[in-house]
């Protein structure tokens, strides 16, 4: 594929030589001729000069050499995303219903449908036209799947949980698991709540390996449109997420946690529940948020503050260590001090005497 063709496909403007050929795509530093990379973060600037990549992506023209090629975009990573779907071929998935898959009379199954080995659909499930649902999967009873939806190998989706359009599961997600409900009884053991909601995960979203999301005491859990998740996220009963937010891997939101539009979260950071996370807030790794937090708030640390005051926090931790001994110092001075003015007071006493 030439240079200008992938131009016009990511709406890029093409700068040096259009009929380059690229014949794939690599990363700055290590990328091969005939490759087409992106600098996107500025510590990578370095390699600009030595890449034996054919092209680059870049916002600003005046980074490439004179005898250089690529891309100018103002956004050079989404352009690179889009690139590199010209290169990669998704595999070929035939539709149909494998021999050993187990579908119950009463689903529903849509044109287009791939059915993959060892499948489980229950009773009344509904499969929306062009899902694909790889091998080991279970579809349980009044699920719904909604179209071109992709379920990786080992995905189970519990009863009457509703699937939106377009959505990914990756490998072992696990949606609509009873939520962690039990009542203490008075002699300390504990009586199950059950679990009676579902779980409603709307268009385009898509879910990490591992992630469990649990079904409502009641009502329902809510993954809003366009919203991603990393690996090993734990979504508690009765939450509430909104569009397009990102939890990075190992995110745990406690039951009743209720996340705005727009949110990222890193990765590790814990929520208490019963609290709202409002628009646009972003949590740095590890941070612990243990109340509610403002629209457009950056935070960090546990418990979550301020991001720029949890900076200067960091930065004093270096001299924590030494502060014993610098205190010890300033008392030993203020004792000298005080000693001193204590023969003054005697001396003065004396002589007015």
């Amino acid at each position: 594929m030439r240079l200008r063709e992938i131009a016009a496909a990511v709406r890029g403007e093409v700068k040096g030589n259009g009929e380059i050929e690229i014949r794939g795509v690599g990363q700055i530093e290590n990328a091969q001729p005939g490759e087409l990379t992106f600098l996107n973060n500025p510590k990578y600037r370095r390699y600009v000069g030595t890449t034996r990549a054919a092209a680059i992506i870049v916002s600003d023209p005046k980074v490439l050499g004179e005898d250089q090629s690529g891309i100018l975009s103002p956004t050079p990573y989404l352009t690179f995303a889009m690139a590199l779907g010209l290169f990669h071929r998704p595999l070929t998935i035939v539709g149909g219903v494998h021999p050993t898959a187990v579908v119950s009379h009463s689903a529903k199954i849509g044109e287009g449908v791939s059915i993959g080995p060892y499948v489980v659909v229950g009773d009344g499930a509904l499969i929306g036209r062009g899902v694909t649902i790889r091998s080991h999967c279970v579809v349980e009873e009044e699920a719904e799947i909604g179209a071109e939806s992709y379920l990786h190998s080992h995905c189970v989706v519990r009863e009457r949980c509703r699937i939106g359009e377009r959505v990914v599961l990756q490998n072992r997600v696990v949606i609509g698991g009873d939520g962690f409900g039990f009542a203490n009884r008075p002699d300390g053991s504990w009586q199950k709540i059950p679990q009676t909601g579902i779980v409603v995960i709307e268009d385009d979203v898509e879910i990490g390996a591992g992630t469990t999301i649990d079904r409502a005491t009641i009502g329902e859990t809510r993954v809003g449109s366009g919203s991603k998740f990393d690996n090993l996220v734990h979504i508690g009963h009765g939450s509430s997420i909104g569009r397009d937010t990102l939890l990075c891997a190992q995110v745990g939101l406690a039951g009743s946690t209720h996340l705005g539009n727009r949110v990222i979260l890193g990765g590790q950071v814990g929520v208490a529940g019963h609290l709202t996370v409002g628009d646009g807030v972003m949590a740095t790794a590890q941070a612990g948020i243990p109340s509610s937090i403002e629209p457009g708030k950056a935070i960090s640390g546990s418990p979550a503050i301020d991001h720029r005051a949890w900076l200067k926090f960091c930065a004093i931790f270096d001299q924590i260590a030494d502060w014993p001994k610098e205190i010890r110092r300033l008392r030993e001075g203020l004792s000298r001090l005080e000693a001193f003015q204590t023969r003054i007071e005697e001396k003065e006493q004396e002589e007015s005497r």
